[in-house]
């Protein structure tokens, strides 16, 4: 279990820079298969059938409501790709993380 699951989104209104790259990249290690792709950070996760992933994205779906933080959500058919950045900074912050953590343990 990850130190990140433990702590709770924090509300973002921007103001704050985005996290710098090589914070990101340390914070990646907590966060198992998250790949950082520019100003974001993205997983896709594979599953038998749509109806295993759509389960999967209605419990991406309560977790995002419980924390105020929400991801870009894709879905193909058995695969769902989720991005995750803070819209209000224009890149990352700890939030980011924070969701990414908390959703690998999801699927777990």
């Amino acid at each position: 279990m990850s130190e990140l699951t433990k702590k709770k989104c924090e509300p973002c209104e921007g103001g704050i820079p985005p996290m710098p790259d090589d914070k990101a990249e340390e914070m990646l290690k907590q966060t198992p298969d998250w790949e950082k792709e520019g100003k974001k950070i993205q997983r896709e996760f594979k599953f038998k059938d749509f109806v295993e992933a759509m389960k999967f994205v209605n419990k991406v779906a309560d977790l995002a409501e419980s924390e105020d933080h929400h991801p870009d959500i894709h879905i193909y058919w058995n695969k769902v790709q989720l991005v995750l950045w803070t819209h209000a900074i224009g890149g990352l912050s700890e939030n980011d993380f924070i969701m990414a953590a908390k959703v690998n343990e999801i699927n777990m």
